[in-house]
């Protein structure tokens, strides 16, 4: 029989090792961060390079088929006239008062739809009783375009500020309420089980179990709705509307200004991808980014 001989190593040998392991785990951190770092940096530039190449191509394209003949101006003005049309608005002042007017009444109905149409969602999706009384009638709204409430707005409010609000709210709302019900359908039952296991009901189950469950599907509703509001004040501000960015196109077709037409147009797109992209951000939180991670 051996006799077991414990070797021990020198304190000097031990504290090597020691310092060679944290070294290890150290370089291991800063290597995963540097990959992490990298592949931000890559899909931040990606997000930007290829948008870029795809308006740059139209842009070409653009030029060339108007240099070239090949699209009359009498149908579509060239690159050049829409430079000096933008020009000409943004010199008088009026492009950006109607900027701004197209801004504020996307924003109060905007604003007004997500304050009293998440809630309602959230009431449909959890109260039987207030889904059977009001679904029919939401979906009648939303089907109906609101177009067919042009005349009603004009004689309810008048033409302005409020007409063109009062459409974006009928349009935008129920389209809010119903996206928000179906997330709240879609929340698994294990949840339920876990609030009712810890006592938690009304308001309290809202705000600390169906709330954060459905944040990820509701932050793609209110970017849909986002789109939505900035279509119906184009057309709200052609036919109600005594300003603003769809008056302006309005306006420049009585006049056959085609360069302003197109004017108008960019600077409806542009701030509609603008607030696209705001909303965007809200898809990194915490509370949000895991809906998106898998």
């Amino acid at each position: 029989m051996y006799a077991a001989v414990e070797v021990s190593l020198p304190s000097t040998c031990r504290a090597d090792r020691d310092w060679m392991t944290q070294c290890d785990e150290l370089c291991r951190i800063v290597l995963h961060f540097l990959a992490l770092e990298t592949k931000n940096i890559r899909n931040s530039i990606n997000g930007w390079l290829y948008p870029s190449l795809t308006f740059g191509t139209l842009l070409l394209l653009w030029w060339l088929a108007s240099s070239r003949g090949y699209l009359s101006e009498q149908f579509f003005p060239t690159p050049a006239a829409f430079v000096t049309g933008f020009r000409e608005e943004l010199a008088s002042g009026s492009l950006l008062r109607d900027t701004l007017a197209s801004l504020s009444r996307v924003a109060a109905g905007y604003a007004l739809s997500v304050v009293v149409g998440v809630p309602l969602g959230m009431i449909l999706g959890t109260v039987l009783g207030a889904r059977l009384a009001l679904l029919p009638l939401l979906n009648f709204l939303r089907s109906l375009s609101p177009l067919a409430w042009i005349p009603f707005a004009i004689f309810w409010i008048g033409i302005g500020h409020g007409a063109v609000i009062f459409l974006i709210v009928i349009a935008a709302l129920p389209t809010i309420a119903l996206s928000t019900m179906a997330a709240v359908a879609g929340i698994p039952k294990v949840y339920f089980r876990v609030a009712q296991d810890y006592d938690l009901t009304g308001v309290h189950r809202l705000t600390r179990v169906i709330f954060p469950a459905i944040l990820p599907q509701l932050v793609t509703t209110l970017r849909v709705a986002m789109g939505l509001c900035w279509l119906v004040m184009v057309a709200g501000e052609m036919l109600a509307g005594n300003t603003g960015l769809g008056y302006l196109i309005h306006d420049a077709n009585n006049g056959l200004r085609l360069d302003l037409i197109v004017v108008g147009m960019v600077v409806i797109g542009l701030l509609g991808m603008l607030c696209d992209r705001l909303l965007m951000f809200l898809t990194r939180l915490p509370g949000i980014r895991w809906g998106y991670d898998r």
